[in-house]
């Protein structure tokens, strides 16, 4: 779906636009999946709705979402009653999809998904209606650009073993569906979206206030709905046009800032497309590109260069330090290492430069890092009760001292060690 910019005119230019937003997580550190866990990521998103922007109508935002580990027990349970048969988890993803709400361009949309599928030898496995909420407030102009929202589940193939390897298939299927309807140019083709594809995560975003993904989404209220973690996004795109794609998290990550960078990032990335090229991905490396489609947001932009080293065989970590290293040139403090790990990829890749502060996850680890220059602010805690909590202020969940074990690296008394 393509951003919704006006054209180039006077002393316009949409390649200027750029956002600050908030943006936070929380997660059990040993994983135990829960819907409090849920919760308490819709509680830190209600808390930072002071850094998304609101218009004259106080109905309308700029978007807001939630990325969260795939429910399997929600969607066994509610798959049961419409004939479609999931497999063990792990061996299905599920792709969230806004789809045109004109019904000639909606069909043709999810042909070319269900056609794209069966091309990469993968399965069908059915579609689901996504419940929401049409009694909740809604601002008519939001109303009007409202998405049909619909899930199609996947499930493996036989040429695929384990769920690294559906996951890379699910990337591929995105884009190559992504690609086709695009070439179709069919006039509601601009609502088109995948938010998200995936047998680990799934993305409930819109463009929607921070008190109002929880009302909307009726599957986060069902208590069958359990994760490990949860990260949560409220927009404020300064100057943009906020569209229901645009909203965070996206994929991987939820971004507060923006990537002063992202021309010549970009370019670096088309001027190497040809010469890219993975031993994981193999042939398939040839079907993603082009990467980034014009007019993407910054974080859009970052989001699908993360997804691309991660798919590539690059661990999550490693592929975010490669994008947003640390200021090591002349650091003579730290550890050499880590500074001989910056200047090797340093060759390989430009830095995609802040000010930025940037959660992400892959759905088995969640993290956060700033830009070099510190720029945008994050806080986080431990709490002895195994949850990580970050945001880009404190106090987004309320937590009593007692519980708190750490502090942004620093221990609470003797509480660790």
């Amino acid at each position: 779906m393509d951003m919704a910019f006006p054209n180039e005119q006077g002393m316009y230019d949409p390649a200027n636009e750029h956002d600050a937003c908030g943006v936070g997580f929380v997660a059990h550190i040993k994983g135990q999946k829960s819907h409090h866990i849920i919760e308490q990521g819709l509680l830190i998103l209600k808390n930072i709705d002071h850094r998304g922007a609101v218009g004259a109508d106080a109905l309308a935002g700029d978007g807001a979402g939630i990325l969260i580990q795939i429910p399997d027990a929600l969607f066994r349970k509610v798959t049961l009653t419409q004939g479609i048969v999931l497999p063990p988890m792990g061996d299905y993803g599920v792709a969230m999809c806004f789809l045109p709400q004109e019904a000639a361009a909606r069909a043709a949309c999810e042909e070319e998904i269900e056609r794209a599928v069966r091309a990469e030898k993968q399965v069908v496995l059915g579609w689901r209606d996504v419940p929401v909420n049409h009694d909740m407030p809604m601002s008519p102009l939001i109303k009007a650009t409202e998405p049909v929202i619909r899930q199609l589940f996947i499930g493996r193939g036989n040429d695929v073993l384990v769920t690294d390897a559906l996951e890379r298939k699910l990337y591929i299927i995105r884009k190559r569906a992504s690609h086709a309807i695009r070439a179709l140019k069919l006039k509601y083709g601009g609502e088109y979206y995948i938010p998200s594809c995936s047998a680990r995560t799934i993305n409930y975003k819109g463009l929607l206030l921070a008190d109002q993904v929880g009302e909307y989404y009726l599957d986060l209220q069902d208590p069958a709905c359990i994760s490990a973690l949860a990260l949560v996004h409220q927009r404020f795109s300064t100057n943009t046009f906020p569209t229901w794609d645009l909203a965070h998290p996206f994929r991987y990550i939820a971004h507060n800032g923006e990537i002063n960078t992202l021309r010549g990032n970009v370019n670096w990335i088309r001027a190497r497309e040809k010469a890219i090229s993975s031993p994981v991905l193999g042939k398939d490396i040839d079907k993603i590109w082009p990467l980034i489609y014009p007019g993407q947001s910054d974080s859009a932009s970052f989001d699908n260069a993360l997804e691309l080293l991660v798919m590539g065989g690059y661990s999550l970590a490693q592929a975010m330090m490669m994008m947003i290293p640390e200021a090591w040139e002349r650091n003579d403090e730290m550890d050499e290492n880590r500074r001989a790990f910056y200047e090797y990829h340093a060759a390989m890749m430009e830095p995609w430069d802040g000010p930025a502060a940037v959660a992400f996850t892959d759905g088995r680890q969640i993290g956060a890092t700033l830009d070099r220059n510190g720029l945008r602010p994050a806080r986080y805690l431990v709490t002895n009760d195994d949850l990580v909590v970050m945001a880009s202020e404190s106090g987004v969940l309320p937590i009593s001292e007692e519980h708190i074990n750490k502090k942004n690296g620093v221990c609470n008394r003797a509480k660790c060690s």
